[in-house]
């Protein structure tokens, strides 16, 4: 460890049943058959599921929900009150050394890192700058060398793909493809009827959202499995193209016919500020709905009490934000629609839905280990979710990252933003 106390098997048994499986959001769900982890010496840890868990979902989730903590600085306190949560011990490239509050993370080079001859950098400085303006001037000054996950606004980027000094490119960030939402609040009397639910994603042009508003920048989305995720991919049709005339069929069979003024109900929408286009597809989603008869609140609140007013308190009716998909189904991306987990975890299932059909199918996916017969399973679930749409993922995007040229070493890995930078070098 950084502080220098030995890393050993304890860590890791420590982590994983005390941590991942009690406190990370997606964890919880990943880790659920985990049943203990044994350490016969100190450099072996043997971890024993009640069902089987396949390699390839491990390797991909680590990358996310695989850190290890140090046992000696979390056992027997409060691990989510603990300062080193602001103050991390690793044993990485790169140890901790100040963290400001909305300003920045300092780490600096790990002189005994256990790769020979890295990290190259010195030091790494992540700045916080909410100010997109103020983030592109940044990287355009030469104060800051990199910008990642559409940290700058899509007119920046836009506009600095054609600048030699920069590249702006998805390499490197294949694997994180993300979505925007629709979340649907099925306690609500005209939510619980999957043919609102269903008029209401008929009642939205995404096409028309995705060339007006995002730079043409992602294409209408399938269901929650990405294209560029080959291995599961199960290559179906957009389930509910844009059909105001079905929208409005299937909410007059549901029985919400036009009233005075020619609407239907009422419906607050809550967005979850993940990125600038969040807001701008609420309106989209507003006027749109307004044309079959939906009025829609917008309710703005800033991004925690977004996530509790929708994933703890349920007090919202529709909410919009972003699904990042991490490489495999069962990492970040069923816990959406599984049932069970806890209230106020943030980005899962707190919709009121549940499905014997679709938690049966997440969890034989999750411990298949032929691929040939996870994908099939992967198929028949994305055909249920897709049929049932507690929620609806509208959009299927890449992230892009803006780097200058003098940066070497990066984005060689396809979740580059999210890895450890130690081969990673920038010109004098």
């Amino acid at each position: 460890w950084h502080d220098g106390k030995p890393f050993t098997s304890a860590d890791v048994q420590y982590t994983a049943m005390e941590m991942w499986k009690k406190y990370l959001n997606y964890g919880t769900q990943l880790q659920l058959y985990l049943e203990a982890v044994d350490t016969p010496d100190a450099h072996t840890a043997v971890f024993r599921y009640s069902r089987p868990m396949p390699l390839d979902l491990l390797l991909r989730a680590l990358c996310d929900l695989g850190y290890v903590a140090p046992r000696h600085v979390f056992e027997g306190t409060n691990v989510l009150e603990n300062p080193a949560n602001t103050a991390p011990i690793g044993t990485g490239p790169f140890k901790f050394v100040s963290y400001e509050r909305g300003q920045h993370v300092i780490a600096e080079r790990n002189p005994t890192y256990w790769r020979e001859g890295f990290p190259y950098l010195d030091r790494i400085v992540w700045r916080f700058i909410t100010d997109k303006a103020a983030a592109s001037a940044a990287l355009e000054t030469g104060q800051v060398q990199l910008s990642t996950y559409n940290a700058l606004a899509l007119a920046d980027l836009d506009r600095l793909k054609t600048d030699p000094r920069f590249t702006v490119s998805s390499k490197g960030l294949e694997a994180n493809a993300f979505n925007n939402t629709l979340e649907f609040n099925t306690r609500r009397k005209e939510l619980a009827d999957v043919r609102v639910r269903r008029a209401i994603a008929h009642a939205i042009d995404v096409p028309f959202f995705i060339e007006n508003f995002i730079y043409g920048l992602g294409k209408p989305a399938t269901g929650p499995i990405p294209s560029s995720s080959t291995a599961f991919y199960p290559d179906n049709p957009v389930p509910y193209p844009f059909d105001p005339k079905k929208s409005a069929a299937l909410l007059d069979e549901a029985g919400f016919k036009r009233g005075a003024g020619g609407t239907r109900f009422s419906l607050k929408l809550v967005p979850i500020m993940n990125g600038e286009d969040v807001p701008l597809l609420a309106t989209f989603i507003q006027q749109s709905l307004q044309a079959v008869g939906i009025k829609v609140e917008i309710v703005n609140l800033d991004t925690a009490g977004a996530l509790s007013t929708v994933y703890r308190d349920w007090n919202f009716d529709l909410a919009t934000g972003w699904h990042q998909y991490r490489g495999d189904p069962a990492v970040s991306t069923t816990v959406w629609y599984r049932s069970g987990s806890p209230k106020g975890a943030p980005w899962t299932n707190q919709y009121g839905w549940q499905s014997d059909l679709v938690d049966r199918l997440t969890d034989q996916a999750a411990s298949e280990l032929d691929p040939v017969k996870r994908k099939a399973l992967y198929a028949r679930w994305v055909q249920a979710v897709n049929d049932e749409i507690p929620v609806w993922m509208m959009t299927e995007r890449t992230f892009l990252s803006a780097t200058s040229k003098r940066v070497h070493g990066d984005h060689n890995t396809p979740r580059w933003g999210s890895g450890d930078w130690h081969d990673t070098w920038i010109e004098a």
